[in-house]
């Protein structure tokens, strides 16, 4: 027998299958995984009449992640065939193993993914281990997949279409807790020796154990597609499903068509269906984009990819946030949630109490939720401590700088924190467009100056942008990608420029909108057609929620410094249309009541009626497709001019950065994997169209030029 798979047949006649691959960290659904399930079942069929029944379990920490990656990632069209009969193969397997006429019961010791659940689903009975760090679900959705081991036939046959949908569709993950409520297990147990007692117990009282859908007569919950209040909400699901995704994403839509179709179907037929689903997903280029990105290169970045070496792990023990606005507030908040000591600094204790009140706010939501207790949340606001008094900072090891994007003052706070916390101690700012160098030279150390670029709202937005300025030390680097960890972000590593990487790319995207309005192109048509490629949100929506008179300080700052270094100003058909907002019709933006859009108070936000006549012009309408391409092109260029220009030195960093901090659109696996995807000749031609029609900001950089000709990717 393989070593993959441990076969143990005690006097109890229970065999216990204990799967453990060679060489790898995690159980997964690679080939060698095949081969030892295969001979695994062959070995139970065979041996029938001596076994009571069957427990599978895991002698890694966790219990099984899912389907080998690194497979699936290299299966393209001409391999469908082979890949399809391989997975019926695959499933076989599992449906030997439910149809062996014995018990069979999952002892779930660890995490169960994917792949994983999927071997627990075709299981009788499951146990699993009570421990917070288990998470049991069906995440493929995110990688551009379905659960291609059963998981849709069967979740829908276990908990019916509606209930199993959030499982499906949005990759719903579980606690162990949950899971039992949810029914998805059915026992839970202390430790690894109860596990194994509880699974041998359930196997003698239940000898011949069958699976509920293998029962004649068994009804799917709630009904078939067929069902009138099932009909009802499948005639919904499908436009919901289009107005989340704009159909980018064909996963979701792949997923509930398996889901309808094999409720329809016996349990085989239904096996075909989702098999055919999952191949054209796994051979089609987006689940490659995403499983690219969302877990290579973003596997990559945590694993400290962009992190200088050399350099113990440092743990941050105190921070000091300088300013207590939404951004200084969620800084706050998720350092101390991370258990660091914050000290929350404003010009007066009013303002800084506001600040923590909004982690307040923050917890009382996750405790509304069962998502904390009351002491954790007391904990958590204990760890904060308000003022509005420099000595307080004493003993911060940290000092993030979060006030308004002036040079002058942030200069004035961050030389006020740093007398005060000594040479030790590491000053970041949080600026999203100043440079860092020029910040560093207010302090006496300019090698423990950095960036920590957050997005807001900080609770939420998972990345974080570690700026590198001129004199910044590879230590300080380290101790910046230490604390983005310690804090549970992902961190990109940039060197300095103006606007850095994300708010310089994020830019293209907004001015290039306005830009297109400035032409005379409708603003409906600007915002739907930014949603179909692909972006979360319209470049005039998110401007408003930015602000126009933001986005003109930012660019008078920008003025004033380039003027100071001796270089003409930037210009763009955008500033045009921005100015005319803010000075003649005094809109600048959601928070002042109206930007691009009217906000009523209590009403739906709807773009502002005037635009159409004081913008639309009837000749100034382009198609579709250009409208898409210039907003996804013009920020996909200015990365490659960030790789040019060594700003940006990791292609993971990229495509990262661009879909966490700035929303690209995440079908494309990122800035250059949407290159690459498109083909690098191709995406040349484009631009260079796209630079006639529309300006020398789509002229291709030459950077890219030399990767088409050599034809290489990024």
């Amino acid at each position: 027998m393989s070593e993959a798979i441990r076969y143990e047949k005690g006097q109890d006649a229970i065999v216990v299958l204990t799967i453990d691959m060679p060489g790898q960290s995690a159980n997964t659904m690679n080939a060698v995984y095949r081969e030892a399930m295969g001979a695994c079942v062959a070995r139970l069929v065979a041996d029938k009449d001596n076994i009571a029944g069957v427990i599978i379990t895991s002698a890694k920490k966790t219990f099984f992640a899912g389907g080998d990656l690194n497979e699936l990632i290299k299966v393209g069209k001409p391999e469908a065939k082979t890949f399809y009969d391989m997975v019926l193969g695959l499933k076989g397997q599992l449906r030997t193993l439910e149809t062996l006429g014995k018990p069979v019961v999952a002892a779930i010791n660890g995490a169960a993914l994917g792949g994983g659940w999927e071997i627990c689903l075709a299981c009788h009975h499951r146990v699993a281990l009570d421990d917070a760090a288990v998470q049991l679900g069906l995440p493929e959705v995110t990688l551009g997949l379905l659960p291609g081991g059963g998981g849709v036939v069967r979740m829908v046959r276990m908990l019916g279409i509606e209930k199993a949908l959030p499982y499906l569709l949005e990759g719903k993950k579980v606690r162990p807790q949950q899971a039992l409520q949810a029914g998805l297990i059915d026992e839970l147990a202390v430790d690894r020796d109860e596990l194994l007692a509880k699974a041998r117990a359930w196997i003698v009282a239940n000898p011949t154990a069958v699976q509920r859908w293998d029962v004649k007569g068994y009804q799917i919950p709630g009904g078939t597609p067929s069902n009138p209040k099932v009909a009802q909400m499948l005639a919904i699901a499908p436009s919901i499903l289009r107005s989340k995704t704009q159909g980018t994403l064909p996963a979701p839509e792949k997923i509930l068509c398996a889901a309808v179709e094999g409720a329809q179907v016996d349990f085989d037929t239904a096996h075909l269906i989702e098999t055919r689903y999952f191949t054209e997903l796994t051979t089609g280029q987006i689940s490659k984009n995403l499983i690219g990105t969302f877990w290579f290169q973003l596997n990559e970045i945590n694993a400290g990819g962009s992190r200088p070496q050399g350099f113990a792990p440092y743990v941050t023990r105190k921070v000091g946030v300088l300013g207590a606005g939404m951004m200084g507030a969620g800084i706050a908040f998720v350092s101390a949630s991370a258990g660091i000591d914050v000290v929350l600094k404003d010009i007066n204790l009013a303002a800084a109490e506001k600040g923590k009140a909004h982690s307040a706010a923050l917890l009382d939501k996750k405790v509304a939720r069962g998502q904390m207790t009351v002491e954790n949340r007391e904990a958590v606001l204990a760890r904060i401590q308000t003022s509005e008094s420099d000595a307080d900072l004493a003993g911060c090891d940290l000092i993030i700088e979060a006030v308004f994007e002036d040079r002058e003052l942030k200069a004035k706070v961050s030389v006020a924190a740093q007398r005060v916390v000594g040479s030790e101690a590491v000053i970041a700012s949080n600026t999203s467009t100043l440079p860092i160098t020029g910040l560093a030279s207010a302090v006496p150390d300019q090698s423990k100056f950095i960036g920590l670029h957050f997005f807001s709202p900080v609770d939420k937005m998972p990345l974080v942008e570690i700026i590198k300025g001129a004199q910044t030390s590879a230590e300080t680097l380290a101790r910046g990608f230490d604390f983005v960890l310690q804090i549970k972000k992902t961190p990109i590593v940039v060197n300095d420029s103006r606007g850095f990487f994300t708010s310089r790319v994020f830019g293209t995207f907004t001015n290039e909108g306005i830009a297109m309005l400035g032409e005379g192109v409708s603003a409906p048509m600007i915002e739907t057609e930014a949603r179909k490629a692909g972006m979360p949100v319209g470049p005039l929506a998110i401007s408003d929620e930015v602000s126009l008179s933001l986005m003109s300080h930012i660019r008078q700052q920008t003025a004033k410094d380039l003027q100071a270094e001796g270089k003409p100003p930037i210009e763009h058909p955008a500033f045009a249309v921005i100015d005319l907002l803010l000075n003649e019709y005094k809109r600048p933006g959601k928070a002042a009541g109206g930007g691009f859009y009217d906000y009523p108070p209590g009403g739906q936000k709807h773009l502002w009626p005037e635009l159409r006549t004081c913008f639309e012009q009837a000749d100034g309408q382009i198609s579709p497709k250009d409208v898409r391409d210039r907003l996804l092109f013009v920020q996909a260029l200015e990365t490659v001019r960030c790789v040019e220009e060594g700003v940006l030195t990791s292609t993971a960093d990229a495509n990262v950065g661009s879909i966490f901090g700035i929303g690209f659109a995440p079908w494309t696996g990122g800035a250059l994997q949407f290159i690459n995807q498109y083909g690098v000749q191709d995406f040349v031609a484009r631009a260079q169209y796209l630079a006639e029609q529309y300006g020398e900001r789509f002229a291709p950089p030459a950077l890219l030029l030399e990767k088409a000709a050599k034809g290489e990717l990024f």
